[in-house]
């Protein structure tokens, strides 16, 4: 069942699935994805959830505004499709930007949440990750999404698997190939400026942080940092895995997710 639903000057696509009577489940994408990148995980998840995903507006099937957005408009989006679905309080899943929008919602309407469940994401911006995305702005103002789509691949999976499994380099390029650019670049500005980690003691919800142990974007140490932050946070690593872990490790990463939402009741 997909639905639209209007956010200050997006309109957003979001898609529910499972049974009614059972609690909800919110998960978010990453940059340059959709909601489609979360297909390996329904029927697990509709198990014990009744799931609602929406593409992050500049995204998917939603539209994109021009100019820069930050993490305020984006977890306000987040907040807007629970509302419209009248979800007062859900677990949550987010995968980087999906996973830092997350982290917002946690730390600002901490009511909303059940538990919260963020992967391979940072909390900060520190210069050279301030400087890669200036790259990519530079790259796709220029030459469209074409231009990062090699070097998005080799952040999101391994090499093993970008030469063992073209099924799934293909599935994720088309992704990133139907981002609108306007989408991309608003979404990397509110990339740049990213400021959880100085906020994560705050936190409230029952957390748990997953990463792939080889992901590029998101390393590891940063994340157990950010797991050590958190107030009682778990941190899981998914060994020989890159970026979009859920994708690669669909295996582990719904195990992961499974093990948490199952035993932090």
């Amino acid at each position: 069942m997909q639905i639209t639903v209007e956010s200050g000057e997006a309109v957003l696509n979001t898609q529910v699935d499972g049974a009614a009577h059972l609690p909800w489940l919110v998960l978010s994408n990453s940059l340059a994805a959709d909601l489609t990148m979360w297909d390996d995980q329904i029927a697990d998840f509709t198990k014990t959830h009744r799931v609602l995903r929406y593409d992050t507006r500049g995204h998917g099937r939603s539209t994109a505004p021009s100019g820069a957005y930050n993490f305020d408009m984006l977890v306000g989006d987040m907040v807007a499709v629970m509302d419209h679905h009248k979800i007062e309080k859900a677990d949550i899943v987010g995968l980087s930007l999906g996973g830092m929008t997350a982290l917002g919602l946690g730390l600002d309407h901490p009511a909303r949440i059940n538990r919260l469940i963020c992967a391979d994401a940072r909390a900060d911006a520190p210069p050279p990750f301030v400087e890669g995305w200036d790259q990519r702005i530079a790259a796709v103002t220029a030459n469209g999404m074409q231009a990062i789509l090699n070097g998005t691949m080799e952040r999101w999976f391994t090499a093993a698997n970008r030469a063992a499994r073209p099924d799934l380099v293909e599935r994720a390029s088309r992704m990133v190939l139907g981002t609108a650019t306007a989408g991309y670049i608003g979404c990397a500005h509110a990339l740049k400026g990213l400021d959880y980690l100085r906020r994560l003691p705050a936190m409230r919800p029952a957390t748990l942080y997953i990463v792939g142990g080889e992901d590029t974007g998101a390393p590891p140490d940063a994340v157990r940092a950010m797991a050590a932050a958190t107030p009682g946070a778990r941190f899981e690593l998914l060994p020989g895995v890159a970026h979009i872990a859920n994708m690669e490790d669909v295996a582990g990463f719904n195990a992961a997710v499974a093990g948490f939402l199952d035993k932090s009741h």
